[in-house]
């Protein structure tokens, strides 16, 4: 059995994102098309004796009970399993931008460990596990471009045309709680909408171009910064859409155009779409 894996964990971005509603615990209901895009991070892992858990940041500094820690000890605490394990984490993909960074960590995390520990739980057990941590951790499990409903546990995978986007993150990033605690925002979008996304994205409807993030209109008066990108990437012709619940927008590339040079203080880059996850059947299926 190997005693190290070094695995990438992939960003990405939300189409579109419309909230159709709350529940009674407050969470709330979403409707999304969830996109991998090749901007990742990278995590390396050396199986360890004895159970313990520790990590290395080779980036920007994290909490130390971040992420890909509670993956791991929710692994263990899930399956009994007495390996530890030390993660080395090369964090790129910016925080706070609503590109689901963390959630790729802890999937990717959860993936890695489930073959590094010798566990092969099927994909459906990890995706449990993986809920518990955040609504976005089943996605990155399951691997595929997807619809994305609930809380984040519906998941259909959806094919999409291969296409670049102008990705950017202002120097400011916006937490989710922020977001959805804001009274002003639209909890009430009609939920059949998303029918027209999966019945035709490449006819009359761009999948591209469609619906809207309902989350953007309280992220521009909460963080001046999403508002400025916007308008950059307007400037070069450019229509932007803030993706998720953080502070980072997109838009297509038209073929042949090149993004300028982000301002000083701004993450960006020229991204891909990927059809699959890097890590796509890394867990056994439940077929």
């Amino acid at each position: 059995m190997k005693a190290l894996y070094d695995v990438p964990a992939p960003a990405k971005l939300n189409l579109f994102l419309h909230v159709i509603g709350r529940r009674a615990d407050g969470m709330h209901l979403l409707q999304s098309a969830f996109m991998l895009i090749d901007w990742c991070d990278t995590l390396h892992f050396e199986r360890r004796a004895g159970g313990g858990i520790s990590r290395d940041d080779l980036g920007p500094a994290l909490p130390a009970d971040d992420l890909t820690v509670k993956a791991a000890r929710a692994l263990q605490q899930a399956t009994g399993a007495d390996h530890g394990v030390h993660i080395a984490l090369d964090k790129r993909v910016p925080s706070e931008a609503g590109m689901g960074g963390g959630s790729s960590d802890a999937a990717s995390c959860l993936l890695a460990l489930n073959r590094l520990w010798g566990l092969d739980l099927p994909l459906s057990s990890l995706a449990r596990i993986g809920l518990a941590l955040g609504a976005d951790v089943p996605f990155f499990l399951h691997g595929h471009n997807a619809l994305v409903e609930g809380i984040g546990e519906q998941i259909s995978p959806v094919e999409l045309p291969p296409a670049r986007f102008a990705v950017v993150k202002p120097a400011t990033g916006l937490a989710t709680a922020r977001i959805f605690a804001d009274p002003a925002l639209k909890r009430d979008t009609d939920a059949a909408i998303i029918s027209g996304f999966a019945a035709n994205p490449y006819g009359t409807t761009d999948p591209y171009r469609f619906g809207r993030n309902d989350l953007q209109p309280v992220a521009e008066r909460l963080c001046a910064g999403v508002a400025q990108a916007l308008q950059w990437l307007g400037s070069q012709g450019l229509q932007g859409r803030m993706t998720g619940s953080g502070s980072a927008v997109f838009a297509p590339l038209p073929a042949g155009q090149a993004m300028l040079a982000a301002p000083a203080g701004w993450q960006a880059r020229e991204c891909s779409n990927m059809d699959v996850h890097p890590l796509a059947g890394w867990a056994p299926s439940d077929d």
